[in-house]
């Protein structure tokens, strides 16, 4: 006799594992290749790909921590090859956005939270016990240190570094690193972007867009309007200004 339940409707892929002790509802698809250990509860919504490693205690799909839901139909997609540690929460979206995404070949570690309608890109890596609010974006291979607490509606640029036990209630620009308290800007990302093969060209580039920035004791609408007339144009360029022109929370400051 199995001890494991999974729903008749729910849609479970080739040669996927599945322990002892976990609940699989209605209205969930799990692509191939996956293997899912004991005590592991998916709710209805779930959307998980291919190759996707889940851990005891995790719980994909709940309904969302907010009290303005109302029941309605959403998803939470976890996509191929992400890892899901011990005890890991991954709340389905709400009317606003409809759905919650993890991306491809994340590790989100034990204990973290994704709340409603966020979106986590690519290649993410979130340390133990970080929690993630509502609506919250982090693009692709951002490092959150663990036990980091992200305010609701927060964008986390791409690259980043985040320190552990960081306080983020401001959006964070890409290829930096964020720390101390208020989190600040404390400098470039190098190890980071070295390790996913920017080249030191780029590295420089980059390093003197956030040396106008944060460094010349300039506003940010007069910074960016010096980087738009000194800096060659490039996509690093256009990407870190079109994020500060556009942050809806305002950028972190500079601790240096």
């Amino acid at each position: 006799m199995s001890t494991y339940h999974v729903d008749p409707d729910a849609k479970i892929g080739n040669n996927c594992n599945i322990g002892p002790y976990t609940v699989i509802y209605d209205d969930v698809e799990i692509g191939a290749n996956c293997r899912i250990y004991n005590n592991v509860t998916i709710f209805p919504g779930s959307r998980i790909g291919d190759g996707v490693t889940v851990y005891p205690g995790a719980c994909v799909g709940a309904e969302p921590q907010d009290l303005k839901f109302r029941g309605e139909k959403t998803t939470a997609v976890i996509g191929n090859g992400t890892t899901l540690r011990e005890c890991a929460t991954v709340h389905r979206g709400t009317a606003s956005k409809g759905t919650t995404t993890v991306g491809e070949n994340c590790l989100l570690m034990a204990y973290t939270h994704i709340a409603h309608d966020c979106c986590i890109g690519n290649r993410v890596i979130i340390s133990n016990a970080a929690q993630m609010a509502g609506e919250v974006i982090i693009d692709d291979c951002a490092v959150i240190g663990g036990g980091s607490l992200i305010h609701q509606f927060c964008h986390l640029g791409r690259n980043i570094m985040l320190q552990g036990g960081a306080l983020v209630n401001k959006d964070i620009p890409p290829f930096v690193k964020a720390a101390r308290e208020p989190i600040s800007y404390v400098g470039l990302n190098s190890v980071g972007l070295q390790r996913h093969g920017f080249s030191k060209e780029d590295i420089a580039v980059i390093s003197e867009i956030y040396r106008i920035l944060y460094l010349s004791d300039l506003n940010v609408t007069s910074a960016v309007k010096l980087i738009l007339e000194s800096v060659p144009e490039s996509p690093y360029r256009d990407e870190i200004v079109n994020f500060v022109v556009n942050s809806g929370r305002g950028i972190i400051r500079s601790a240096i």
